[in-house]
């Protein structure tokens, strides 16, 4: 099963090229100094009172970063004084709107209260017409004889 196959020759042989990589050499870098920006200041030397000598660097003191300038009014209060406002126009516009539902409050009671003294007077002039005057049929019941819930007349 595992056996090797076997090419006609016909085939021919072919010559094979074998290419081999070339190993590439890391590169050693030179350790760099750390260099401040600017240059190297110049050495400076003290001498302290009781005869010593000290040597170093100069350091420019740290600067601050400039604060950014502030509004002559905080943002608050502009907020605060804006709120005012807005709250002062709504106001005036909510005071309008009561005083304009306490009118037609009260327009809408005046007109009730005419609208019964009106129909009101209509149904007394009604019931209190002389009946005669208008050709109604009187009817007399005389007698009325009521057997067993039922009426007779």
């Amino acid at each position: 099963m595992n056996e090797p196959t076997r090419y006609p020759a016909a085939y021919g042989t072919a010559t094979l090229e074998v290419h081999h990589p070339t190993p590439i050499v890391p590169v050693q870098a030179a350790p760099l100094a750390a260099v401040q920006p600017g240059g190297i200041p110049s050495v400076a030397s003290v001498v302290l009172p009781d005869g010593r000598v000290v040597t170093g660097y100069a350091i420019a003191p740290a600067q601050p970063e400039p604060l950014a300038a502030k509004p002559p009014v905080s943002r608050a209060a502009v907020n605060v004084a804006l709120g005012g406002v807005g709250f002062l126009a709504v106001c005036g516009g909510l005071f309008l709107l009561t005083a304009f539902i306490t009118a037609l409050t009260a327009l809408i009671t005046q007109l009730v209260i005419l609208a019964a003294v009106v129909f009101g007077g209509w149904i007394a002039v009604q019931a209190f017409a002389a009946s005669g005057q208008r050709g109604a049929t009187t009817v007399n019941i005389r007698k009325a004889v009521i057997k067993r819930n039922h009426f007779h007349g």
